[in-house]
């Protein structure tokens, strides 16, 4: 899988705890155990599911956190003295190979954030059937949906947000990614099995408090559009736009996120 670097990750973990749907959360913590619970977080990265729902649940949690980078492994360790109620086990392995050598069996519930817009149809069908197989409650988080509105907007917006998109959608080591399809796709595939799914909005929302996250995302979204055959010049007046606007505090960004848990059958 492609990795993410511990500074992108860093930046933005604050919009994404920002983003989480209370409604969807609160679906999943109603299906928890009331007192101690055992979790498994696939790609966890950093650890930002571990940090918003360790905040959010009474009780000690046993978190099962599973990446394929052992330097984000090690950084969510680190942090898990952040939370008293905290317990961290990590396991490093490549998720597409090794999805069902997890331990489905051995936990309550099962997360994800920021994942499912990397993956394929084919693992999304692997994971819906595991799921359901297991019969505990699947909270996936911040899922791309495309959406994407600039304030104020450029020309030149829906060509860099294309080439963003066609990026999604490329192997990101689970073969052709879903990208903006992904939270869709999984929604009806656990529909289709019988699932109850729970579904809403968890849009980033970034304006002049996130000088530095702006300023990654876009500088990446104009590389992307570069390396995607977009207009030198076009490309090159919007990047200024962008830039003079994200120093000056006069830039506003939402990107669309999804979120949904699934509900066990009772």
């Amino acid at each position: 899988m492609s990795g993410f670097s511990s500074d992108w990750l860093a930046l933005r973990e604050p919009l994404d705890l920002a983003a989480r749907n209370s409604t969807v959360e609160h679906g999943f913590f109603d299906c928890l155990p009331k007192s101690d619970v055992r979790i498994l977080d696939l790609a966890s990265g950093a650890g930002s599911t571990m940090a918003a729902l360790s905040r959010a649940l009474p009780g000690t949690i046993e978190w099962v956190l599973s990446d394929y980078d052992p330097a984000l492994l090690q950084r969510s360790r680190e942090r898990c003295s952040e939370f008293p109620n905290a317990k961290v086990e990590t396991l490093q392995l490549d998720l597409n190979a090794g999805l069902q050598t997890l331990p489905w069996g051995k936990v309550d519930a099962v997360t994800t954030s920021a994942f499912l817009d990397l993956v394929s149809v084919e693992f999304v069908d692997r994971l819906v059937e595991i799921v359901m197989a297991c019969g505990v409650p699947f909270l996936a988080s911040l899922t791309y949906d495309g959406r994407v509105q600039f304030s104020p907007e450029h020309p030149a917006d829906p060509a860099v947000h294309e080439a963003h998109d066609q990026h999604q959608i490329t192997d990101k080591g689970f073969g052709a990614a879903l990208g903006p399809g992904a939270a869709d796709y999984a929604i009806a595939a656990f529909k289709a099995a019988g699932a109850n799914v729970v579904s809403g909005r968890s849009d980033w929302r970034a304006g002049p408090d996130d000088v530095d996250f702006l300023l990654m995302l876009l500088d990446g979204w104009r590389s992307l559009a570069e390396s995607c055959g977009g207009a030198e010049n076009e490309i090159a007046d919007w990047w200024a736009d962008r830039h003079q606007r994200i120093l000056s505090g006069t830039l506003e960004l939402c990107v669309g996120h999804l979120d949904f848990v699934v509900l066990p059958k009772r």
